[in-house]
């Protein structure tokens, strides 16, 4: 059986994308990442990729003159790697209309909050500011309206008395990497699909049991 060719667009140091990495390494697993592209030539991800090996790229978007130009370039290096998946992962640029229309239904991202809450950054303080006692993760399909497409999966975070930013993100950040990369096996395999504009994931007859807290 095939596995879905991903690709991974990062600005940083790619922790998640680091999981996802690892996941597509065990034996079974219905993906494989055949390219990493970034649009910061010194982001941390680019070595670990290489270190992985993996082929990477870099798309600067300083060098271009406008967004419709970096994307346009960034279009064209991603069909370069022929990807029937991209992935989000802490890639920090909005994208234009055509690019999305040109992925659309191809393109996760994970978002460190439980979405439709608290899109957009800051959203550890934000959570901690309104008072939540669930925050958590998002794997969502990217549309033009930001940390606004279908939901693929999430992972609920307790906010603990005494959380900071730091600690609750920590918390966040280590369900990230458990949830991604069952997501994105998800969608590669063909168990999760769009269904008038609902993900709907094969073999979820039943409800998982529910999570209370405190």
């Amino acid at each position: 059986m095939s596995r879905a060719r991903v690709a991974i667009l990062v600005s940083g140091r790619g922790s998640n994308m680091a999981a996802l990495i690892d996941a597509a390494a065990e034996p079974g697993y219905p993906a494989e990442i055949v390219a990493v592209v970034s649009n910061r030539p010194n982001a941390g991800a680019l070595a670990v990729a290489e270190r992985a090996g993996i082929a990477t790229a870099v798309v600067d978007h300083r060098l271009f003159p406008s967004r419709e130009a970096f994307d346009a370039e960034l279009d064209r290096t991603l069909a370069g790697f022929s990807p029937d998946v991209v992935c989000f992962a802490g890639f920090m640029r909005l994208l234009t209309g055509v690019f999305i229309a040109r992925w659309e239904g191809r393109m996760l991202n994970i978002h460190p909050a439980l979405l439709p809450s608290f899109k957009g950054l800051d959203t550890h303080r934000r959570a901690l500011e309104t008072g939540v006692r669930l925050h958590g993760c998002t794997v969502h399909l990217v549309t033009e309206e930001m940390d606004a497409g279908p939901i693929v999966a999430q992972a609920a975070v307790p906010v603990l008395d005494g959380d900071d930013e730091e600690s609750l993100g920590a918390r966040v950040l280590t369900a990230e990497h458990l949830l991604y990369p069952r997501a994105l096996a998800l969608w590669a395999s063909g168990r999760a699909r769009l269904v008038d504009g609902k993900v709907v994931i094969d073999g979820l007859d039943e409800p998982p049991a529910p999570f209370i807290w405190p």
